[in-house]
């Protein structure tokens, strides 16, 4: 009898065993799937750009110098997008050019090119109230594919830019500038500091 309560014991205590190396294996695998170095603070940095691109382009006499304004405030967003992303995936062991990271920036580029290229067409064909709309449907597009191998918060982020983008579809087009300072300025700052909280900076 003695025997027999030992051999249970014994099985037991190598089925929790196996159990436990499951589990460590399945969050392994979940994390090696999983890009974490998206930037909460460089993201937050990326959402003050885009506060005050919308106030200095609110200003502006001019469609040109509007359209100034929001790209070099793009174009600083990307630095800092880019340079902190590259530091925390350097922090966590996360190389940005294999894997996963690959992935990810993969996902995001692609509608980043294309709404580069449909800004251009819009511009020169004279639909100019339609670039808010553009930019926050194909960023949000963008964040929402990358999002696929990223955190929940960044695929949340990605469908608000896009409502974002509806949005601007359907009110005036007088809002258009509101719309993308509600969403690269407030929607970017508020996810970034929720990033950095949640999973760090």
């Amino acid at each position: 009898m003695s025997r027999r309560a030992g051999e249970r014991a014994e099985m037991t205590f190598f089925g929790q065993h196996a159990e436990e190396n499951l589990q460590f294996i399945r969050r392994t695998m979940e994390r090696s799937s999983t890009f974490t170095a998206v930037p909460g603070l460089g993201g937050a940095g990326m959402g003050a750009i885009g506060l005050a691109a919308a106030i200095l382009a609110a200003n502006q006499r001019s469609a040109e110098r509007w359209l100034v304004v929001w790209l070099l405030a793009a174009a600083v967003a990307l630095g800092i997008g880019v340079a902190t992303m590259w530091r925390k995936a350097a922090r966590l062991g996360a190389p940005l050019a294999g894997g996963v990271g690959r992935r990810f920036g993969t996902s995001l580029a692609a509608p980043l090119v294309a709404g580069a290229a449909l800004t251009g067409g819009v511009w020169m064909n004279g639909d100019r109230a339609l670039i808010p709309a553009v930019w926050l449907l194909l960023y949000g597009a963008g964040v929402l594919a990358g999002g696929v191998f990223s955190v929940a918060a960044v695929r949340l982020l990605g469908v608000a830019f896009m409502a974002l983008g509806i949005a601007a579809l359907v009110t005036p087009s007088a809002w258009g500038n509101v719309w993308l300072g509600v969403g690269f300025g407030g929607l970017q700052l508020v996810f970034g500091l929720y990033i950095a909280r949640r999973h760090g900076g």
